[in-house]
C-alpha cells in the first residue's frame, strides 16, 4: 500500500516539465489584481421588485386566441341564461348597486372546474391576480360570496343546461343514442362520522338548538348596540340554520330506518346526520365506511358525453336503472337502444321497467351454491332462465351468454370509468356544500364542464370555435 510520501512524490513528479514561472511575470500578475481591486465594486443588475411598472397592454392581449378561457366564454354566452337575468334587482334608475354579470360567475366556475379548483376563495384571488379569470372578469370584481352563492344555487339552470346541450348535439348529429354506459361514483359528503346520531340524541340535540335561537333572540332584542347586533344576528342565522338540519334529520330517520331493516339491521340503530342530513353512511372505493352521496351519470360509449345526471342518497346502485333511463328519454325524446350497467344494477323489477325502452347489459350473478342428497355441488347454469323470472329478465340471461354480449359489454368500464376518473381528476372528491339541491348544482357544473370539451371536438360550430373538430379538440385538450 503506497505511503502519504510516496503519494506526493508521484504528484510533484507530474508537473516537472512545466516551467517555472519568472519574477517578470509574477510581478505583472500581481499589478493587474491591483489594478481590478482598484476599479471598485462590480456594476450588476439587482432585481428590484418594490419599484412601480405601468404596463401598456389590455385584458385582450393577454390570452393566446386558442385559451381554454375564450373557449368557455364561447360556450356561456350562447347559453339561456335569462332565469339568471331575471333575478337580477338592480334595474333602471333603481336604488342599488349593479350586480355581477351572471355569465362572469358562470364562466368563472366553469373554468375553475376544468382546472380543478374547487374554493370559491381561490377563484376570488385567481379573479384578480391570474391572466385568464381577469380576462373572464374583465375588469369587474368579484367576491367569494358571491361565487359560493352561485354555484350552490343553480341546481334547475345546470339541468336545463344540459338537456340544451345534448340535445343540440343530437340535432347536428354529433351523438347517438346507440349505447350508453351508467355507472355511480361515490363522492365524499361535507358531514363528519360523529355527526351521525340516534333518534334521542336527535331529539337532545334539537331542544339544544332551540334553546339556543330562544336565548339569542331575546339578547338581540335586548342589546341595542349596532356592533352587537351584528353579531348577535349573525350567530342567530347559524343557530337556525342548525334547528332547521337537525330537524330535517329527524324527519328523514324513518326512510334511514326503512333502509337499515332491509339490510337486516335494527331499525333503532338508524343514525341521521346533523351536518347533513341527506349524507349517508357508504363503503367507498377503499373499502373504508364514510359519510357520502351516490353520483349517477349515464355517458354515451361512442362519444363519451354525459347524457344524464342525478345524485341519490342510497349507497347501492341497484334501484337507479329505471330512473336514469327515464331521465334520459326525457331530456332527448327517446331511449338508447343499448344500456351498459355493472353487476350492482340489475335487479328484476328494473330490467323489467326498461324491457319496452331500451336492452340492458349487465353481467348475471353467480347462482347460489347448491348441493344433492349426496352433499356433492351441483353445476347450474348462470344463464339459463329460472322459474319465476319473466320474460325480460329470462331473455337478459340468454342474451348475457353470447359472444356479442361480452364484446358489447367491455365498452362499458373503458365508458363509465374513464369519466368518473376524469371528474376525480378535477377535483370531485369531496362535496363542498350540504343538501342534495346544492350537490346536483356543484355535480352539473361538472358535467358541463366535461360535456364542454366533448363539444369543442365533436362539434365546435355550436360554441363558436372553428369548424375544424381536430383542431378544435387539440386546442380544448
Amino acid at each position: 500500500m503506497p505511503t502519504e510520501r510516496d503519494i506526493e512524490s508521484a504528484e510533484a513528479s507530474l508537473f516537472v516539465d512545466l516551467p517555472l514561472p519568472s519574477a517578470e511575470q509574477v510581478q505583472q500578475a500581481q499589478a493587474k489584481a491591483v489594478a481590478k481591486r482598484g476599479h471598485g465594486a462590480p456594476r450588476l443588475l439587482e432585481p428590484n421588485r418594490r419599484q412601480i411598472q405601468l404596463r401598456a397592454s389590455d385584458l385582450e392581449s393577454l390570452l393566446a386566441p386558442d385559451h381554454r378561457a375564450r373557449l368557455v366564454w364561447g360556450y356561456v354566452e350562447r347559453q339561456d341564461l335569462s332565469s339568471l337575468f331575471d333575478a337580477v334587482k338592480a334595474r333602471g334608475s333603481n336604488a342599488g348597486r349593479a350586480a355581477i354579470d351572471p355569465r362572469i360567475l358562470f364562466a368563472l366556475w366553469l373554468y375553475a372546474t376544468l382546472e380543478g379548483v374547487g374554493s370559491g376563495r381561490e377563484v376570488a384571488r385567481l379573479s384578480r391576480e391570474h391572466d385568464a379569470y381577469r380576462w373572464i372578469c374583465g375588469g369587474v370584481s368579484v367576491n367569494y360570496h358571491a361565487l359560493n352563492d352561485f354555484r350552490s344555487a343553480n341546481e334547475a339552470l345546470m339541468d336545463d343546461l344540459l338537456t340544451d346541450n345534448v340535445a343540440a348535439l343530437a340535432a347536428v348529429g354529433a351523438i347517438r343514442l346507440e349505447r350508453v354506459a351508467q355507472d355511480g361514483m361515490r363522492v365524499r359528503a361535507d358531514a363528519g362520522a360523529a355527526s351521525f346520531r340516534r333518534q334521542t340524541g336527535l331529539q337532545q340535540h334539537l331542544r339544544e338548538a332551540g334553546e339556543l335561537v330562544r336565548s339569542l333572540k331575546e339578547q338581540a332584542q335586548s342589546d341595542p348596540g349596532q356592533a352587537k347586533r351584528r353579531e348577535r344576528a349573525a350567530q342567530l342565522r347559524a343557530a337556525e340554520e342548525r334547528e332547521q338540519r337537525i330537524a330535517r334529520a329527524l324527519e328523514q330517520l324513518p326512510e334511514v330506518a326503512a333502509a337499515k331493516k332491509r339490510q337486516g339491521g335494527k331499525e333503532e340503530d338508524a343514525r341521521a346526520s346533523t351536518t347533513d342530513p341527506d349524507a349517508r353512511v357508504m363503503k367507498m372505493a377503499d373499502g373504508g365506511f364514510r359519510p357520502a352521496v351516490n353520483v349517477q351519470l349515464a355517458t354515451t360509449c361512442d362519444e363519451q358525453v354525459i347524457v344524464g345526471m342525478d345524485v341519490v342518497k342510497a349507497g347501492s346502485d341497484m334501484a337507479q336503472l329505471a330512473a336514469m333511463v327515464e331521465q334520459v328519454e326525457q331530456r332527448l325524446g327517446q331511449a338508447p337502444a343499448q344500456w351498459l350497467v355493472d353487476g350492482g344494477f340489475p335487479a328484476h323489477e328494473q330490467i323489467d321497467g326498461v324491457a319496452s325502452k331500451t336492452t340492458v347489459y349487465a353481467p348475471v350473478p353467480e347462482p347460489r351454491a347448491q348441493k344433492d342428497e349426496y352433499g356433492q355441488p351441483v353445476q347450474q347454469d348462470k344463464h339459463a332462465p329460472k322459474p319465476g323470472d319473466s320474460p325480460a329478465v329470462a331473455e337478459w340471461r340468454r342474451r348475457m351468454a353470447s359472444q356479442e354480449a361480452a364484446g358489447i359489454y367491455k365498452q362499458r368500464a373503458a365508458t363509465a370509468e374513464c369519466v368518473n376518473a376524469q371528474a376525480r381528476n378535477r377535483g370531485l372528491l369531496r362535496m363542498p356544500v350540504r343538501g342534495l339541491a346544492k350537490i346536483r348544482s356543484v355535480v352539473g357544473l361538472f358535467v358541463l364542464a366535461h360535456n364542454l370539451l366533448r363539444t369543442a371536438v365533436l362539434a365546435p360550430q355550436l360554441i363558436g370555435w372553428g369548424t375544424n373538430p381536430s383542431a378544435a379538440g387539440a386546442r380544448a385538450a
